[in-house]
């Protein structure tokens, strides 16, 4: 028989993970401050909760997948929280991008209830998640971690093991987001560069993706900022502005200089104080750089 499992976030990628786990066959319970998200999932078989303790009350595992620190603090351990529902032995998995030391704090209040938090941190965007391609980072205890490895099947194309420290797998989700916004600097910096020495923004990220940076982040990346084309958004840039805000308060606290990792928080807090469109991808940031350039579209 397979366990009960609950899911609390349905934002594009919760609601891509836990319709996967659905597919897969496992009875789901759901929990989203916003309760016609779960529609479609309810339609299917899921049964929507009130509350997260009302979701988590016959789950073996829970997933979370929110929007940051204080979305997931509030619905762990806040009132009708998951910690309040959750039985002993029983798994969080929390999915979300915050800051290591927050799913460390969640860990020990689990610890003290009996149950045990796994950080499962993931990289890929909703329609990867749709196809159950995700690359999931792990880093908590080893029983748990071997206890929901079936539960990861239908999510992922693959796990990277962090070891024991819960905190560890966010460390690495934070240092990934920035290399992506470094990425996406760079493309924007060269193409801009190319563009106005006359050479196509194209033909570049042509040149680039089929020799020396055939990667997919690149070649996904690099399209939308050759063509200009920000649409769909895989992820708002208000999210990837608080990710940028994460790693450098990781860098503080460790005496790291991240300059470019200050460029990207620029470049990405001017986009969202520009009122970008809400289906624009994070990597419109690439504007600022054009329009520093001169290059008003």
């Amino acid at each position: 028989m397979k366990e009960n499992l609950a899911f609390v976030g349905l934002g594009h990628m919760g609601q891509a993970m836990a319709t996967n786990l659905l597919l897969a066959g496992y009875p789901l319970t759901l929990y989203n401050r916003t309760p016609g998200r779960a529609a479609n999932l309810e339609e299917r078989g899921a049964r929507m909760a009130d509350s997260p303790a009302d979701a988590v009350r016959n789950a073996q595992v829970v997933f979370t997948m929110l929007t940051d620190d204080e979305a997931l603090e509030e619905l762990t351990t806040g009132p009708d929280g998951i910690l309040e529902g959750l039985q002993a032995g029983a798994i969080h998995v929390s999915c979300s991008t915050v800051a290591p030391g927050t799913n460390a704090r969640l860990a020990q209040a689990h610890e003290e209830k009996g149950s045990q938090l796994v950080a499962a941190p993931v990289f890929g965007k909703p329609i990867v998640a749709a196809t159950g391609q995700l690359w999931v980072c792990l880093s908590g205890p080893a029983e748990a971690k071997a206890r929901i490895a079936p539960l990861l099947l239908p999510l992922s194309q693959g796990t990277f093991d962090l070891g024991d420290e819960v905190g560890a797998a966010n460390v690495v989700k934070l240092c990934g987001n920035f290399m992506l916004g470094a990425a996406i600097e760079a493309m924007a910096e060269a193409f801009t560069l190319a563009e106005k020495c006359g050479v196509s923004r194209e033909q570049v990220y042509e040149i680039m993706t089929t020799s020396l940076f055939d990667s997919p982040a690149y070649r996904s990346y690099g399209r939308m900022i050759a063509d200009e084309d920000y649409k769909p958004a895989g992820a708002a840039p208000f999210l990837l502005q608080k990710d940028l805000r994460l790693t450098l308060a990781e860098a503080r606290e460790h005496k790291v200089p991240m300059p470019v990792a200050n460029i990207v928080l620029d470049h990405l807090t001017a986009t969202v104080a520009r009122h970008t469109s809400a289906d624009e991808d994070w990597t419109s940031f690439a504007r600022r750089v054009s329009e520093s350039a001169g290059l008003i579209r």
